[in-house]
């Protein structure tokens, strides 16, 4: 019977072609891990010995040195996914008495790695808006890494003009384009695929809803009279997470500031669930004097908003039995958990680990309401039991106080390493 799932890799200085049999053969397990917030990285795990081609041969001969790249995908019942594009950071080699039972790690993270080397600090960008900028930067690693540039135009598009003023460049590539991103708030991430040899690079608003070149994963169903497809599945809400920002506006007559509140879902991150959690936690949000007030509520409502997530999930399943391979960056749909934790999630991080014969995955999920539903936008109960308008109450009652009274102070396809067969 034919195998339902295959492993493909392929390694190279610049270019990635497929791994020789030798190294497929020995390779004992791929693990990458995809993260919507985090880094994404992998560990490829190969049994050598002092006699084998790998040892002998390959790593002399620089084979597996830094910043080779190497992009790892899995075709599962006739689809190819990319897991990683990425370049070789470092190697561990622990070795063994025993013939063929030391272990070669190789190491690496994707290709932002790549990005982050060279400072390039005062490098001009005359009469460019910030989304020309990030467009020149990522084009550079478009001709040989085949990054695309999926850069969206944000509100704040400002021109401006070269007698007056030249942006230039504070720093590398990465952090640039991340500071970039900061000041409109914004994202930046590479999601490898959708085609091996191709990743794409994305500047915008942080999603938090379907993209739309990654595929809707199936739903996950648990304790469901044994049609469970998953093989564990736990979930978490921690009420002292979720944090109501507001931004201090001082009004003309007014002693003190009053705070209004920065709303923490939109088009982008809307309520996952009925139930909106009462915020117990106000900050304010501070250091955007430098901004003009459509900057800073830009800005205001994408850290209200990666802050609401106040429920998170864990869990791990065999990609035989769920029938999909789950990526990070979609939304999933969880069934059987009950009515509190029922309905959709953000896939936040995906670990896959693939050996020979098995390809399991641990995953986060995470979303910012309870009770399966689609929630208001603005939920009025918790809004007015909230402490913003017990503090808000304080600020109008410190308005009217009178003078001296104590209220009167003011973020390509190679060589298949078997895997499970279709079940």
């Amino acid at each position: 019977m034919a195998s339902a799932l295959t492993l493909q890799l392929w390694v190279g200085p610049v270019v990635a072609e497929p791994a020789p049999r030798e190294v497929v053969e020995a390779l004992t397990q791929a693990q990458v891990t995809c993260s919507a917030t985090g880094k994404s990285g992998f560990d490829l795990t190969f049994a050598v010995s002092t006699t084998s081609s790998i040892t002998t041969r390959l790593l002399p001969a620089g084979y597996f040195d830094p910043p080779h790249r190497v992009i790892i995908a899995v075709n599962f019942r006739g689809s190819t996914t990319v897991l990683i594009d990425g370049v070789i950071t470092h190697q561990e080699m622990v070795g063994s008495d025993e013939p063929g039972r030391s272990v070669l790690s190789i190491k690496g993270e994707d290709l932002t790695r790549l990005m982050d080397l060279v400072d390039l600090s005062g490098l001009p960008y005359p009469a460019m808006p910030a989304e020309a900028r990030v467009a020149v930067m990522l084009a550079k690693y478009t001709a040989v890494y085949g990054v695309v540039p999926l850069v969206v135009p944000s509100v704040l598009l400002f021109v401006p003009a070269p007698t007056e003023q030249v942006p230039t460049q504070a720093g590398t590539d990465l952090s640039y384009i991340r500071q970039l991103a900061d000041q409109v708030g914004y994202s930046f991430f590479l999601q490898a695929g959708p085609t091996p040899g191709m990743s794409l690079a994305y500047w915008g608003p942080m999603l938090r809803t379907s993209i739309p070149f990654l595929p809707d994963p199936p739903d996950v169903a648990i304790d469901r009279d044994g049609r469970s497809n998953v093989e564990s599945l736990q979930f978490a809400f921690d009420g002292f997470a979720k944090t109501q920002y507001v931004v201090l506006v001082q009004v003309p007559g007014s002693p003190v500031p009053i705070p209004v509140p920065v709303p923490d879902v939109t088009p982008l991150s809307p309520p996952l669930g009925a139930k909106q959690p009462v915020p117990l936690k106000v900050s304010p949000l501070r250091g955007f004097g430098k901004y003009n007030p459509v900057q800073a509520a830009a800005i205001g409502l994408a850290r209200a908003a990666a802050d609401a997530n106040v429920v998170s999930g864990q869990g791990t399943l065999d990609v035989s039995r769920y029938g999909a391979v789950l990526n990070a960056r979609t939304m999933l749909t969880v069934r059987g958990a009950g009515m509190t934790f029922d309905g959709q999630y953000y896939v936040d991080t995906v670990t896959h680990t693939v050996t020979p014969g098995s390809y399991k995955q641990s995953f986060t999920l995470t979303r910012n309401a309870l009770i399966a539903g689609n929630g208001p936008v603005a939920d009025i109960g918790s809004y007015l039991a909230s402490p913003v308008q017990q503090l808000a109450g304080l600020a109008s009652s410190a308005a009217a106080a009178p003078p001296g009274s104590p209220f009167s102070h003011g973020a390509a396809a190679g060589p298949a390493l078997p895997a499970s067969p279709a079940p």
